[in-house]
């Protein structure tokens, strides 16, 4: 079992770098953890944040399945640069799944689509290294949703970039094609 600090939002921890393994034996302490650059850093996340991923994932769950999989927060996908990120939902085609039984750890690549909630709290330049390492590790859409100003922004690639605002219906794209969803209905007042 691996010792460390305890981490403070955001901040990875102090001391010597983690390998996959020990990332996977941390103390299931009721928080989220991904590795990046060797640490593991803590996602944080409130109820609202909890509340929006739920519902997006009964939302998308009706068109994912069965030409697909949907992820919760606690699965993590192994990127080209060698971190383990872990988005708020996502969703993962079956031709991109590995044969047999899921793994126990991680899956190899980016999912198909990566949904990040984004949380006031959050770090701009790690939520753009995100949507720049969910791309290159093979994703075909990253959303950002941001429940503070009611918006989603969408990324195909780093120049095919839509913001839907709350009144729009954000759509599954080629990846889903049935599900449309207005982004107000994600992101409910109260």
């Amino acid at each position: 079992m691996v010792t460390a600090e305890k981490p403070r939002a955001g901040k990875g921890f102090a001391g010597k770098k983690l390998t996959e393994d020990e990332l996977m034996a941390l103390p299931d302490d009721g928080r989220q953890y991904e590795l990046v650059d060797g640490r593991a850093r803590e996602e944080p996340t409130g109820a609202r944040h909890g509340r929006i991923g739920t519902r997006l994932i009964r939302l998308l769950g009706t068109y994912a399945d069965p030409q697909g999989e949907l992820f919760a927060s606690s699965t993590g996908f192994r990127m080209a640069s060698g971190n383990i990120r872990s988005p708020d939902v996502s969703y993962m085609s079956r031709s991109r799944l590995p044969d047999g039984p899921l793994p126990v750890g991680f899956l190899d690549g980016a999912p198909d689509l990566a949904v990040e909630i984004i949380s006031p709290s959050e770090d701009e330049p790690d939520m753009a290294r995100k949507v720049v390492e969910y791309l290159a590790s093979g994703a075909k859409q990253v959303w950002q949703v941001f429940p503070q100003s009611r918006r989603v922004v969408v990324y195909q690639s780093l120049d095919r970039v839509r913001s839907y605002a709350a009144e729009e219906e954000l759509d599954g794209g080629d990846l889903l094609p049935d599900f449309r969803c207005k982004v107000a209905d994600l992101m409910p007042e109260g």
